[in-house]
């Protein structure tokens, strides 16, 4: 680890794979969370600063578009009011200003997953090295890890904790990597082999004489929205078993004061879903997740779902701060001396406003990347003669959230519909596809009307997939799109494909057999205009995450003859560049009854 490294506090727990031992040194700060837990009247208790963030992404310059921007009100009109947000120049400015606010320097920064991963090209070119170096600038302290740190595998994942030049592009900016100045936790991933966590599952932080311990975790279903090679080797188990777990670890070592950086979340819901600091109709996995956690957990600091929250569930504070580094969550919380607990924790959501003066640090390393980038970056790939955005059409109601507000099922959008369009038409001569189709999580940002750079189209589709045509029966056609409904992705259709979904029709219990939900009216299922029949087959391509069965598209693990094609990138460009000005397609390759 490197020097300032090793001023972060000794990492303790079960052994991880991790290379080298992990030498313990005083910090001067602490953290720990929860509620109305101390003890009687005694000396002050230990006032302590936690700043949060989660889903980075490596967002290293300001997003742009509705990507880059927070709501703050509504117009009397109904309109959102949002402020420009985001930016690590920024986002280090406002830390450290944040951090200036504690008068005893009791603050330490920590992070709920998917630092890297999905990221612009400015930092995905260089293997997302410059987004940890620019975090560690910014003093993150821990972070557990999230889905996308696996992307590359779990080497590639040590190697951006402890360092070294990648094994393939070597020091792609012509300087050695010393790893991760921060730590990363992992306490659900395990080794399938050994047993044992793949990072250090908690860490141990001293803060005048208190102890906080953090616990990092994933959600556990990595493994179903990552790519097989990326979590080759590794199995992620439940996140209320191994919160519990590690607690009463942690409590028999005498820390009484217990954080959870956790890769999952929830949304709010209802008209007033946009608060950053509100609670509204809370859903999504973090409810169940925090109501299960011991009452031993003070604090939750989570994300995944990019939304924002701050939330008290089950006498834990809940927080997530949206995503690419556009909110910081500002926890002061109060331990006391003798008992080790919290008795008091309070959150604030803070916009990462542009309105700072920038780092200076941060646009050092910004200009050195974007010189080592080169001009690739903004070479141009087509014309889009109008927006394309990933906003998805309502298909059919599916119930009410807790505040009575409809839920609906989402389908098409503008820009998928292209990228299917391109995807087919890079596979449809040599290798015989009929139709293709793309899962959303694929698709990262929007495109703005204008000159399209090969940076721009990058960050629409940075996971470097490759493009796979296989061959599946009508029959296993028809299931695919009834599993659209069981997993909650409705997938994007070229538009050689068109079917009718009935509102009315059910959905395939999860984990039962998909073919036995009634969403999809099967007669309405055609290809170029003629009716899929289920003995004949039809030559498909997607890309290789759902080829594996990523997303929980299993029915795609059963299809035959699979043959290798291009990158999805170069796909998506060459048909930007072919059919430019490129106007957005028409949303009406899904229709719906009922």
């Amino acid at each position: 680890m490197t020097t300032s490294s090793l001023r972060r506090l000794a990492l303790v727990g079960v052994a991880t794979l991790v290379a080298g031992a992990l030498s313990a040194a005083a910090h001067p700060t602490g953290t720990s969370a929860g509620a109305n837990r101390g003890g009687p009247a005694g000396p002050p208790p230990v006032q302590v600063q936690l700043l949060a963030l989660n889903d980075f992404h490596g967002n290293l310059e300001a997003p742009s578009g509705s990507g880059g921007r927070i709501q703050t009100g509504v117009n009397p009109d109904g309109s959102a009011v949002t402020v420009d947000a985001g930016g690590v120049e920024y986002l280090a400015t406002q830390l450290r200003e944040l951090a200036a606010q504690q008068k005893k320097q009791n603050t330490i920064t920590v992070a709920a997953g998917d630092l890297i991963g999905a990221s612009p090209l400015l930092s995905a070119a260089f293997h997302d090295e410059p987004s940890i170096e620019a975090l560690g600038l910014a003093g993150l302290d821990y972070a557990s890890v999230g889905n996308h740190e696996f992307d590359e595998g779990a080497s590639e994942l040590l190697r951006i904790q402890n360092g070294g030049c990648h094994p393939v592009d070597g020091c792609a900016d012509g300087t050695p990597y010393a790893g991760a100045d921060f730590q990363y936790l992992s306490a659900n991933a395990f080794v399938t082999e050994t047993g044992e966590p793949l990072l250090a599952p908690y860490a141990i932080h001293q803060v005048q004489g208190v102890k906080v311990g953090f616990i990092g975790m994933t959600l556990e279903g990595t493994e179903d929205i990552v790519s097989q090679q990326g979590v080759a080797g590794l199995d992620f188990a439940d996140e209320i078993a191994t919160a519990n777990r590690y607690a009463d670890e942690l409590r028999a070592q005498g820390v009484e004061s217990i954080v959870v950086l956790l890769h999952q979340g929830g949304q709010q819901t209802g008209p007033q879903a946009w608060d950053v600091n509100g609670c509204h109709g809370l859903t999504g996995p973090i409810v169940d997740i925090a109501e299960g956690m011991s009452e031993a957990i003070d604090v939750v600091v989570s994300g995944h779902t990019h939304q924002a929250y701050n939330c008290e569930i089950d006498g834990k504070l809940v927080t997530s701060a949206s995503s690419a580094g556009r909110l910081v969550t500002d926890i002061d919380l109060a331990i006391d001396r003798r008992s080790g607990d919290v008795t008091s924790a309070a959150a604030d959501n803070v916009v990462v406003t542009r309105d700072v003066p920038k780092d200076r640090a941060q646009t050092a390393l910004i200009e050195r990347y974007r010189t080592a980038l080169g001009p690739i970056a903004t070479a141009e790939v087509g014309t889009a003669a109008q927006d394309l955005t990933r906003t998805q059409e309502q298909l059919f109601p599916t119930g009410t959230s807790s505040t009575g507000a409809p839920v609906f099922a989402l389908g098409e959008s503008a820009l998928g519909n292209v990228i299917a369009d391109a995807q087919l038409a890079a596979t449809d001569d040599e290798q015989g596809a009929v139709a293709a189709l793309m899962n959303p999580g694929g698709v990262r940002a929007d495109l703005a009307a204008g000159p399209v750079t090969y940076e721009e189209a990058f960050t629409v589709q940075p996971f470097a997939n490759n493009l796979v045509t296989l061959d599946v029966t009508g029959a296993q056609l028809q299931c695919l799109l009834e599993q659209q409904f069981q997993v909650g992705r409705t997938l994007y259709p070229s538009a050689t494909l068109n079917y009718t979904v009935d509102g009315g029709g059910t959905t395939a219990a999860t984990g039962a057999d998909p073919c036995t939900g009634s969403r999809v009216v099967d007669d309405t299922v055609t290809i170029a205009g003629q009716p899929v029949t289920d003995a004949a087959t039809y030559r498909i391509t997607v890309n290789n995450f759902l080829a594996g069965g990523g997303d929980g598209f299993s029915v795609l693990t059963g299809a035959t003859d699979a043959v290798t094609g291009p990158i999805d990138l170069d796909a998506f460009t060459a048909y930007l560049g072919a059919r430019s000005p490129l106007s957005a397609p028409a949303l009406d390759r899904i229709s719906t009854r009922g």
